[in-house]
């Protein structure tokens, strides 16, 4: 597993995620779409029976991204062992997407550094939830910077432990929580209810990966020469403050690197939402912070893959012991 993690993150560095081929996510995203639609049907509206069909969907959604891979990869294995690596290569590769997070922020970077402001909210939308039209300049510098570093955790990080654990299955069950949670995890009125399992499932698998993820971007700020007693001082104090037990912990450790605040009052759906003020406002944010914010993801996932490489070299040899 050690090889095909360290294959697929090199993949990942070079070649992104093209835009013609066809994401396994997006398969994963319309069958969201298409079982909810169902559940709705059987189940009656309201609290208990939203709830309920919101668990039945975490299921009917989990485990076939589980098993159809772990199927495949297992009669690719039959044809022929080097078909079945080349495969999970392939479909590790796709389920990271560090490259892919770089180039959309950097598409956010080069509108606002072409002056062109309508075009940064229009790429920021394909990247945040929250409504973009009347972002300002800094609104919209810390609001991808929020995206890199909350990303960094569920694009990059986790995927890299869950995949080391169990392989391209395991990877593909983390991302169809992931993406659960990203299409139904929302606290308004239609997904209240029908969206708590989701959110839920979403909090307890990146628990222990986004603590390791604030962590590994403090280490990040040293390596990359900003502010790591910043990163470290505002990891300490800020990383449980936000209303998802996770979202703050590389959040507020790239904050407090980048030394800017982040966080306040955003509309989703065009309602405001509160959240809470993270880091310390040494300066205000500017368009350059986007390619920080860069630097310390992609730094902070190579940190991680040398972690969890020497992490598996050092169970081989106590299983060779």
């Amino acid at each position: 597993m050690m090889i095909k993690l360290a294959l697929a993150f090199i993949l990942d560095a070079i070649f992104g995620d093209p835009e013609w081929f066809y994401h396994p996510i997006r398969v994963i995203g319309e069958w969201i779409s298409l079982t909810e639609k169902g559940l709705r049907r059987i189940f009656p509206s309201g609290k208990t029976g939203e709830r309920l069909a919101g668990v039945f969907l975490v299921i009917f959604v989990v485990l076939p991204s589980f098993g159809l891979p772990a199927l495949v990869l297992f009669l690719a294995g039959k044809l022929h062992p080097w078909l079945a690596f080349a495969l999970e290569v392939f479909w590790m590769y796709q389920i990271l997407a560090m490259k892919c997070l770089k180039t959309e922020a950097m598409k956010v970077y080069d509108a606002l550094a072409h002056r062109d402001i309508v075009l940064a909210r229009q790429r920021l939308s394909w990247l945040v939830g929250r409504d973009t039209q009347k972002l300002s300049e800094e609104e919209i510098v810390k609001a991808t910077v929020e995206t890199v570093a909350e990303n960094t955790t569920d694009g990059v990080i986790a995927p890299m432990i869950f995949m080391a654990i169990g392989g391209a299955p395991l990877g593909f069950a983390y991302k169809a929580v992931n993406t659960l949670d990203s299409m139904v995890g929302y606290r308004n009125d239609k997904y209240r209810y029908f969206g708590t399992a989701s959110a839920r499932a979403d909090d307890v698998l990146n628990f222990i990966p986004a603590r390791l993820a604030g962590l590994l971007m403090v280490f990040a700020a040293c390596f990359c020469r900003y502010d790591a007693s910043g990163a470290w001082r505002c990891f300490l104090r800020d990383r449980n403050k936000h209303l998802s037990p996770n979202s703050a912990q590389t959040e507020s450790a790239c904050a407090g690197a980048l030394g800017i605040l982040l966080g306040g009052v955003h509309d989703y759906f065009g309602k405001p939402v509160e959240k809470p003020v993270l880091g310390d406002e040494k300066r205000e944010a500017e368009p350059e912070d986007i390619r920080r914010a860069v630097r310390l993801m992609i730094a902070a996932s190579l940190f991680s893959l040398i972690l969890v490489e020497i992490g598996f070299a050092f169970l081989l040899r106590r299983e060779g012991m």
